[in-house]
């Protein structure tokens, strides 16, 4: 996740913000077919960003609610069988955008950065192609992590509450479980990731929604110009904090990177001893 998260951070907030920004520096990218070569990358890496969150979503649900699956699906294998997976359709998924937008870019605030080919707006396929695009990421992720969550935090709260009145029943107190212990950090990680995901997707998606209904004569104004710059910035901004979230919650991250930190202190206090 951090490492997809990180690409996406490369490909949109610098590389897509940089010939924008300074426009009459790359007046020649009119004649070079860059944009929507970039385009193929970075909407894969989104892709891959989201889906990794519902990978995520899903490994802690099978590691706390499903004992007997998680000795096959959790392992290091799996994991890279599924990520592998994930980026491969990812990367198929979105080759069309390189047939849909032209080779320069779009100053403004629109969900494509490249312009569209003429034409291409109005036709049908277009329009079914950004259906599928904004279904599959991110309104049903949604709908899974919300599921997977769900079935995660009822099965940690009736496991808490047994063994609870197992243990005060046999020792007649209340004392520390390491299990459970375990279990509530893991939880905690998950609803993180999990709520940070959605929260700062969300605006985009209502965005989206409404700008939908509009198009199709449902509703007869569009939101403030406000709300889909924010719904940009807050989407772009939830593809950078999982690896801030890592090293808040990780007790083992924190422990590794204190020692990275020291190592050249206790270094040079050795060479100094000596």
């Amino acid at each position: 996740m951090a490492a997809a998260d990180l690409l996406v951070s490369f490909l949109d907030l610098i590389l897509a913000q940089i010939p924008i920004a300074f426009r009459e520096h790359f007046l020649f990218l009119k004649f070079v077919p860059l944009c929507n070569v970039h385009a193929v990358p970075l909407y894969a890496a989104t892709d891959c960003s989201v889906w990794f969150t519902v990978a995520f979503s899903f490994d802690r649900c099978v590691a706390i609610c499903f004992q007997k699956l998680k000795t096959k699906y959790c392992t290091e294998r799996m994991a890279a069988v599924v990520l592998g997976t994930v980026t491969v359709l990812s990367c198929l998924k979105d080759i069309v955008w390189y047939f849909m937008f032209t080779g320069e870019y779009v100053l403004g605030n629109i969900p494509w950065f490249c312009w569209p080919r003429a034409g291409v707006q109005e036709s049908p396929v277009w329009t079914t192609i950004e259906f599928i695009h904004y279904h599959l990421n991110p309104l049903v992720p949604f709908l899974l992590v919300l599921l997977f969550n769900a079935v995660t935090i009822r099965h940690v709260l009736v496991a808490s509450s047994a063994r609870r009145r197992l243990q005060t029943s046999n020792n007649g107190g209340r004392p520390k479980d390491p299990e459970m212990e375990k279990r509530r950090k893991s939880l905690i990680l998950l609803l993180v990731v999990s709520g940070n995901f959605i929260l700062l997707w969300a605006l985009f998606t209502s965005n989206f929604i409404w700008y939908r209904l509009w198009h199709l004569g449902s509703v007869s104004m569009l939101p403030p110009d406000f709300v889909p710059e924010l719904s940009f910035m807050l989407q772009l901004l939830s593809c950078c904090t999982n690896t801030a979230l890592y090293a808040v919650t990780q007790t083992k991250f924190r422990q590794q990177l204190n020692e990275m930190v020291n190592y050249p202190v206790t270094l040079i206090v050795k060479h100094m001893q000596c």
